[in-house]
């Protein structure tokens, strides 16, 4: 096999790859959808027959027994599913369960939607937010815990005054107004350092916070400008949006000399890293916490594209939160692969 052909070979490979990949994928939503469509019906036909025919609840009982018996290899039949399958039932009608946010959840994410929420609107929020963030039923209740419904997209920004509305509204979207930094056991005592190296020791947990998109590049990032060394805090590529994402953090309150430092490394990224195609750096400055009022007079006037946000700091995990997080040595497992 000759030049060519070995190209061309590796083309066709890539091909046919691709479309195993995709029929893959088709496959398992489809088994997904199935799934849901099923466990609708059972509930369906549950509340139904209590209704109609006044069948207490012991009948649930009875059903999980026969079904397991009569399937099994099936783990889907238990009391505690198929009260869960009722409830399903009641939030959604069976046109509502084939609409392609809703489908491409697993039948656990909407139980755990389901057990939290009675708020409709609420319950959508985060069904779109894992469908279109691919979402793990880890992040999922991860995000919950932190309610990041009521904070995303809420920080004090000037993106608007840099981009087109719908692209500033995107980029918005992507921070929260308050991050929370969950099991980093700081304290005011800690230096600035002390937190940045938690918080690339915790790179993974955060990266997901921010939302989908995000590449790591590298903390304390130097700079040379004429012959001078800077480093930035941590630089990201958000290749959804093509540009880069300048993090500053700061141990103290916001102090709008701050905003000063940030501006100087988004227009040296500008300068020396963007490329032609890239849109303009983003900046995030974050503190442990800032006067709204202080940042809007302090990013009024300001050059470059950048948003404030403060952080939370929890003294110890939460023991509901333990169970659901990844354990210490499985970050760093994580941040291993992610530094290579």
């Amino acid at each position: 096999m000759d030049n060519q052909e070995n190209e061309e070979y590796k083309k066709v490979l890539q091909e046919i790859k691709q479309m195993i990949a995709q029929s893959r994928v088709a496959a398992l939503t489809k088994v997904n959808q199935e799934i849901l469509l099923l466990y609708h019906n059972i509930g369906t036909q549950i509340l139904q027959k209590q209704k109609q025919r006044g069948w207490g609840a012991k009948i649930i009982d009875t059903l999980s027994k026969d079904l397991s018996d009569n399937f099994p290899k099936m783990r889907g039949f238990s009391v505690r599913n198929l009260k869960n399958m009722k409830k399903f039932a009641v939030a959604y009608s069976g046109t509502q369960i084939v609409q392609p946010l809703v489908a491409q959840l697993s039948w656990t994410h909407h139980i755990i939607l389901l057990n939290k929420f009675e708020d409709e609107k609420t319950r959508n929020w985060y069904i779109e937010k894992s469908a279109k963030e691919g979402w793990s039923k880890r992040v999922l209740q991860h995000q919950i815990q932190l309610e990041v419904h009521k904070e995303f997209g809420s920080l004090p920004n000037n993106f608007d005054t840099h981009f087109p509305q719908t692209e500033a509204e995107s980029i918005t979207q992507l921070f929260k107004d308050e991050s929370i930094f969950d099991f980093l056991s700081l304290d005011e005592k800690n230096k600035e350092k002390d937190l940045e190296n938690e918080l690339v020791k915790n790179i993974t947990d955060f990266l997901l916070s921010l939302g989908k998109g995000f590449s790591y590049i590298g903390k304390q990032y130097h700079l040379e400008v004429s012959n001078q060394d800077f480093y930035i805090d941590l630089l990201f590529y958000h290749y959804k949006l093509k540009c880069f994402v300048v993090i500053e953090l700061k141990i103290d309150d916001f102090k709008p000399e701050y905003v000063g430092k940030l501006n100087f490394y988004l227009s040296a990224v500008d300068d020396l890293l963007k490329q032609k195609e890239d849109l303009p750096s983003i900046g995030l400055l974050l503190c442990s916490s800032k006067n709204d009022t202080i940042v809007e007079y302090a990013l009024r006037d300001v050059s470059k594209p950048m948003g404030v946000a403060s952080y939370s700091i929890t003294k110890t995990i939460p023991k509901n939160l333990k169970d659901n997080l990844p354990t210490e040595q499985e970050l760093k497992s994580v941040l291993k692969r992610t530094l290579k």
